[in-house]
């Protein structure tokens, strides 16, 4: 829990004057190209439920919410700075009955306990935007994402990639930029991704976009046996 805490304060420390300023989503757009892409393939079943963990200013809720207004979004973060933006950001675009936020740290997150009255059958998705960087217990957030989801459910994330195409000028330079941040780059992802999805007994996908830059990992849980993803 003091981890947790630690983190959370770290977060708002480094996002308190970008958030407020108006600086964070104005200067992300430039190199959080996987972000787009992401959410154009969730594609979530109408009347299901979606998740997103580590929600920042709450851009990417916004959104998906305007591109799937028969679905239920749940928003979480560990920053009480970003959250206030998120909150900002869906009461301006007018969806407060179709999104909503709790603070929560990944690692610990209980829908039941952050989001009284969930359905309690899982997530149809559950998407996580350019924050597996910087989660320092990355791999069991995505392990306990996974096990949130409903039958047929996916995890969608997306985030930086070992950028292995580039100059190798690019890549040190965007590497130290990240470091700044408290940003590091997982080059195994697509196999913690690969690994947790044969836990379930379902499947993954690794996209490699912008020469490298951008990964996008799927991990899909089958469907029970005579039955459908639930509503």
């Amino acid at each position: 829990m003091t981890a947790s805490l630690d983190h959370g304060a770290l977060m708002d420390r480094v996002y308190r004057l970008q958030r407020r300023f108006g600086f964070y989503d104005a200067t992300r757009k430039y190199y959080l190209l996987g972000r787009d892409p992401m959410l154009a393939g969730l594609a979530p079943p109408p009347g299901g439920t979606v998740l997103e963990i580590g929600c920042g200013t709450g851009r990417n809720l916004v959104k998906a919410a305007r591109a799937w207004p028969q679905v239920r979004f749940h928003g979480i973060d560990i920053s009480g700075e970003m959250l206030a933006a998120a909150g900002g950001a869906v009461a301006r675009a007018g969806l407060q009955d179709k999104v909503r936020l709790a603070l929560a740290d990944a690692i610990a997150f209980d829908p039941h306990r952050s989001f009284g009255g969930w359905n309690g059958h899982g997530y149809d998705r559950i998407f996580i935007s350019y924050a597996v960087s910087m989660i320092p217990q990355w791999r069991r957030a995505m392990e306990g994402a996974a096990q949130l989801l409903s039958p047929g459910g996916e995890l969608h994330i997306a985030d930086f990639g070992n950028m292995a195409a580039l100059p190798a000028w690019t890549r040190k330079a965007m590497q130290g930029w990240l470091r700044w941040y408290h940003v590091t780059p997982r080059p195994d992802l697509f196999e913690a991704a690969a690994g947790i999805a044969a836990t379930l007994g379902g499947s993954s996908e690794a996209l490699s976009l912008h020469r490298g830059f951008s990964w996008l990992a799927i991990i899909r849980k089958p469907l029970a046996k005579g039955a459908g993803p639930h509503p």
